[in-house]
């Protein structure tokens, strides 16, 4: 896997059906916790909401996700906003429904319908992009290497992380994996740098 698909800004849609709204949210995260103050961010602005469902997933290799129906019956909130989700081979992204009850119960089909089409049209109006799988690297140098080892980074179209400066400078790095090898040896060819994988 070189590409994957993941959304870059918030978009939000609203969904009514029998005087229920749905209002939809798709937001980028890259980490459960960053999940949760989201979710802890909507319930403040949605306090007398019935219903907070969501689902995200996050992740190359699939398996790291989560659903909540949050009280709806079960399967009729959280596995479609997921499917609608996976249907765009999104990853990285989590969609939470807000629902306000409006006095008549739709019905399990009813529902999935409901919260299905509310992602959809959050998902329509969210920019999606195809970026790169990058593997991450801590690159070690002396101060005055600092400005030569980061315009290499920007020119390669690295992703830039935290940055240590003391006696070395050491950068954190993701390298995308379709030129990995042709950075990493450039890197090496400054004299003084040393490449290292971040393990994290």
């Amino acid at each position: 896997m070189e590409y994957y698909k993941t959304i870059t800004a918030r978009g939000t849609a609203e969904f009514k059906d029998k005087g229920s709204r749905f209002i939809a949210i798709a937001e980028p995260i890259d980490s459960p916790e960053a999940f949760k103050v989201l979710l802890a961010e909507i319930k403040k602005e949605h306090p007398k909401a019935n219903h907070h469902c969501f689902a995200w997933r996050l992740g190359f290799d699939g398996n790291l996700f989560r659903l909540s129906d949050d009280g709806e019956p079960s399967g009729s909130a959280g596995r479609p906003i997921l499917g609608q989700i996976d249907s765009k081979e999104l990853i990285n992204t989590a969609v939470v429904v807000v629902r306000y009850f409006g006095g008549t119960l739709l019905g399990v089909p009813g529902l999935i319908n409901a919260y299905k089409t509310a992602t959809t049209l959050a998902l329509q109006v969210t920019p999606i992009l195809e970026k790169p799988v990058e593997a991450a690297y801590k690159v070690h140098c002396s101060y005055p290497l600092l400005n030569d080892v980061m315009t290499l980074l920007k020119q390669s179209n690295c992703s830039i992380g935290a940055i240590e400066q003391s006696l070395f400078c050491v950068v954190h790095t993701g390298i995308a994996k379709t030129r990995q090898e042709q950075v990493l040896q450039r890197l090496r060819d400054i004299y003084g740098v040393e490449v290292f994988e971040d393990k994290k």
